[in-house]
């Protein structure tokens, strides 16, 4: 990865400086509080932002992710439990209130322009800045797949901390020294005198103490918790239907409302008149909602159906949006960009251009490849309660940032922000969709309005389509020269898409602007395990306004569909087997050629299908996981049926297995929904879909079998809610080609196969 700096590393700092100068207004003081301190009832102690202990030895734990189906609550609890020697049914596990003490820092650190397998000094430099950076923006967030990595240490120290403090506290009364003390099952106990202490009898006292200077933290071969599979915290509340999600809330004196955002984005509110609307039974009140995210009204009623009707009736003249009416319009400007914009090299090793100066027509391999626009849809409708009164502010939100629904949302209805109080539910789904803090900034303005009553905000289905802040669109267009041996001499890269950076913060931070490349239009792409001497992977920002935002694996979910699918033409090219293709170019890198070797022995790769089956294979590294998938289809009377999904996974270190197989299976899932038939289409200035009638993600009838295999051998730990999504696209549209003959370069592909 010899020139990977040509990046342009230093105005990716700069811009990096700007936003976290912006962001920090305001915020920095050190060391954060313990946010637990302000919340502690009668009896309860508290040791560390991650602990708490009741008299009556309630022991509760604080997972400060969002819990939106990827198992974070269990895992990052059993983190803490292991130090606290506690099993996971003694303790109960809570969200915890927003706190800077909550920062995550792994995602900044992970942002860093440098792929997961440079490991020089440079890099772990610029990780470690990063990292400080983290501390210092204090931003508490979920996402990138970092839960566990960034908890990983951190609530480990937090719960062997608690434990040294409770031994502290039994060996004060029993005149010992804490050394010769045990923990286990939430008890002290003294082995020369046979006494027994609850943490409960203890806690008051011990957080009293300050934990020592220095804790050991328990060998990987001490552990009772982790690595080992865990009955899940939440299953129990999910499958009964507790009222755990934000559109479960209700309050006292609770009003309800919807909103209707203009459906050309970014466009303004021309024309409006809601006299018939305020005539009909339960309206309380219609308001314009005009922010710079976008611009539409609320309705106010006694009942989320009243406002739904009433919102129906209300006439509104839309000004049209900035960008291209459609999607012929949209794709010419990406094509333009495409054409002649300014480009970003990721990745630019050896000569690329001399490279192809003389090279013979017939090795020369080109091909363009597309994605669309694409949507989260998740399955718990978009929401949030606000109430203001007395100067404060409460948002009830499935949320991933709540530091900065917070800071927000305080900032629209005029108050500081310590008086802002967000408190987060569990997620019905939020892939990236609630990083975007809209719908919190919505419900506070319409709080604003509703006299001190709490009000909840909800979304129809149609209005989540039609206001979502996208997956990118992207264009790629790729060429390598392939040599004698039918490996490739040299590959050209370059991948044009409106940058999500450019477009997140102008909505949230209009006095800001990003400088620089934006990094997740190549990621998939341009930090890929493959030695190449000839290797050139360049990004361009298309100016396209339409918002877009971070959708699951991000830049990954549509560079592994390029990537991969390109390399597979390659291997077709150059006549060789495609996990032969990759051991060879990758073998640089055992971590790689492990899940290579693993995928092909799980799905008996090479083996002869019987007529009307086979298999593709992709491989993609991001998040710090190395994953390689195999698909098998087979062809049911001209229609593909997807049968099943081989999928080798190294993260270097599991917590959880069972939860980490089936973050794999959520995320292959979701890469073949959008692989089979989802898109977001333009017309007239506006999204074309509206719910699951013309958007679909995959059925149950449609979803093939899974198989996971995982190894821990990599370096540097690796996440797991997103990993599994990029290789399972380009997986399928190989498997496609090596079943029809058929190579489809562009999404969804059932626009040129169809699938049962």
């Amino acid at each position: 990865m010899g020139t990977i700096g040509k990046i342009a590393r230093r105005t990716f700092l700069i811009g990096t400086g700007l936003v976290a100068g912006g962001l920090a207004v305001g915020y920095y003081w050190r060391p954060y509080p313990n946010p637990l301190d302000g919340e502690l009832v009668e009896g309860e102690a508290t040791f560390n932002p991650y602990v708490k202990i009741a008299l009556d030895n309630t022991i509760t734990l604080i997972a400060p992710r969002a819990e939106m189906g990827q198992g974070v609550a269990t895992t990052l609890a059993a983190l803490v439990a292991e130090e606290l020697d506690v099993r996971l049914d003694q303790v109960l596990v809570e969200h915890g209130p927003a706190g800077h003490a909550y920062a995550n820092t792994a995602m900044l650190e992970e942002g860093v322009p440098f792929p997961s397998f440079d490991e020089s000094t440079v890099a772990e430099l610029m990780r470690a800045g990063m990292g400080v950076l983290g501390k210092f923006l204090g931003v508490q967030g979920t996402g990138g797949s970092t839960s566990v990595i960034d908890g990983y240490y951190k609530m480990r120290q937090a719960g062997a901390a608690a434990r040294e403090v409770l031994k502290l506290a039994a060996a004060k009364r029993l005149d010992v020294e804490p050394g010769s003390l045990w923990t286990e099952g939430g008890v002290v106990t003294d082995p020369a005198s046979g006494k027994v202490f609850t943490y409960g009898e203890l806690a008051q006292e011990a957080a009293a103490f300050a934990p020592p200077a220095e804790i050991r933290l328990r060998e990987k071969s001490e552990w009772k918790i982790l690595g080992k599979p865990q009955k899940r915290i939440d299953m129990h509340v999910k499958v009964t239907g507790a009222p755990i999600y934000g559109i479960d809330v209700r309050l006292p004196d609770m009003l309800f409302a919807t909103l209707r955002m203009n459906p050309y984005r970014g466009g303004a509110i021309v024309g409006f008149d809601a006299a018939e609307a305020e005539k009909m039974p339960g309206v309380v009140k219609v308001l314009k909602v005009e922010t710079g995210i976008a611009n539409g009204f609320a309705v106010i009623a006694d009942n989320t159906w009243r406002a739904f009707q009433a919102a129906a009736v209300v006439k509104v003249e839309w000004g049209k949006g900035s960008y291209p009416p459609d999607s012929d319009g949209i794709r010419k400007v990406l094509e333009e960009a495409l054409d002649g914009g300014d480009i970003s090299y990721g990745r630019n090793d050896g000569d690329v251009e001399t490279a192809f100066a003389d090279a013979p027509r017939e090795r020369l391999i080109e091909a363009d490849y597309s994605v669309p626009y694409l949507a989260h849809v998740t399955m718990e409708p978009m929401n949030a309660t606000a109430q203001l009164m007395g100067g404060r502010l409460d948002i009830w939100a499935p949320n991933q940032t709540p530091t900065l629904a917070r800071q927000l949302a305080a900032a629209v209805v005029g108050i500081e922000t310590e008086n802002c109080f967000v408190h987060t539910t569990y997620l019905g789904g939020g892939f990236g969709r609630r990083v975007d803090v809209d719908y919190a900034i919505y419900a506070a303005i319409v709080a604003k309005e509703a006299d001190g009553r709490p009000v909840q905000v909800t979304w129809t289905r149609e209005e989540d389509i039609g206001q979502d802040m996208y997956r990118p669109a992207a264009l790629g267009r790729f060429r390598a020269r392939i040599g004698e041996d039918g490996l490739p001499v040299a590959v050209d890269m370059r991948i044009a898409a409106p940058s999500i950076m450019g477009s997140i913060l102008p909505r949230y931070f209009p006095r800001l602007s990003p400088i620089g490349p934006d990094k997740t239009i190549t990621d998939g792409s341009a930090n890929q395990p493959y030695s190449l001497a000839n290797y050139r992977v360049g990004g361009i920002k298309a100016p396209v306004s339409i918002p877009v935002g971070f959708w699951r694996s991000v830049g990954n979910s549509f560079n592994g569909f390029f990537h991969e699918g390109f390399m597979d033409e390659i291997a077709v090219a150059g006549k060789l087997d495609p996990l032969e293709l990759r051991r060879r170019l990758m073998a640089d890198y055992p971590t790689a050629v492990n899940v290579i070797d693993k995928v092909g022995t799980m799905s008996r790769w090479g083996e002869t299908l019987p007529a009307g089956k086979a298999k593709g294979f992709a491989f993609t590294l991001s998040f710090g996981t190395w994953v390689a998938e195999v698909v098998q289809v087979a062809d049911v009377g001209g229609k593909i049926r997807i049968e099943k999904v081989w999928c080798a996974a190294d993260p270097g270190q599991v917590i959880d297995p069972s939860i980490f197989k089936a973050q794999m299976m959520s995320g292959i899932v979701y890469g073949l929904s959008s692989a089979v038939g989802e898109e977001i289409t333009f017309a007239d200035g506006a999204a074309q879909q509206s719910n699951f009638h013309d958007y679909g993600p995959m059925r149950m009838d449609q979803c093939p079998e899974i198989e996971v295999g995982l190894l821990e051998t990599a370096h540097r730990m690796g996440g797991a809610g997103e990993p599994g999504t990029p290789p399972s696209i380009p997986a399928l549209a190989n498997a496609v080609y090596a079943l029809t003959g058929k190579r489809i370069r562009s999404m969804p592909l059932s626009k040129e196969a169809e699938f049962v």
